[in-house]
């Protein structure tokens, strides 16, 4: 895929959706955090009912220290990986109140010294709140980036910094969200929904799919 064809990329899907953003429920900076904490191997579904139970209860670092590991295991139960979690959440909740005065920091270097936060986890936190232009590589965006040509790499931090090097500045910001629900609903990874694909003409794997299912 070439620049002409990313702007179009982009272009399309600014078009589709305007205002994109995430699908984890948050009304603060620190609600959002350890949402995305929690989604790490989970679903923001089965994040979102999780929190709905836990953040009318406990939703700032001294309500969810107070809890304790077992309070807080109580309520993100249903989330995979849920016992490690809980550990680093409250050691995340100490070290806001000990470091940060109890706010979220806004640079990555703070974002991933917080316990159960990588770079996927800051980038996330980073551009949805603090509206810096990074992108956060999971499965989807990785998936999509390969498939379609877009920014193909080995591993997510290859294709984190091609996605960054290639994305025209004027979409740098929203494209986290863009690929990451096209890569949810519309370039799954089996059976991608190429009939909902307002991008077809311009993904290298497209004419390969099409052949396969014509063929089958």
């Amino acid at each position: 895929m070439n620049q002409t064809q990313r702007q179009q990329f982009f272009s399309r899907l600014r078009d589709q959706n305007p205002a994109p953003t995430t699908e984890l429920n948050y009304t603060t900076t620190f609600e959002l955090l350890i949402a995305v904490i929690l989604s790490a191997q989970a679903t923001d579904v089965g994040v979102n009912k999780a929190t709905a139970k836990l953040y009318p209860v406990a939703n700032t670092p001294e309500a969810i220290l107070a809890l304790g590991v077992d309070g807080l295991k109580s309520y993100i139960k249903t989330i995979g990986l849920f016992n490690s979690k809980a550990e680093n959440i409250i050691k995340t909740c100490q070290q806001l109140i000990d470091n940060h005065n109890s706010e979220v920091p806004d640079s990555r270097e703070a974002l991933e010294a917080l316990p159960g936060v990588g770079r996927k986890t800051a980038n996330v936190v980073l551009n949805t709140v603090f509206k810096h232009p990074v992108i956060a590589v999971d499965t989807h965006i990785f998936r999509l980036a390969n498939r379609t040509g877009l920014a193909k790499g080995k591993n997510v931090r290859e294709v984190e910094d091609r996605l960054m090097k290639v994305i025209p500045n004027e979409f740098k910001l929203d494209a986290h969200h863009w690929l990451i629900l096209h890569g949810r609903y519309v370039c799954t990874a089996r059976n991608p929904r190429c009939e909902q694909c307002i991008v077809t003409d311009l993904c290298d794997e497209f004419p390969r799919i099409q052949t396969a299912r014509k063929s089958g």
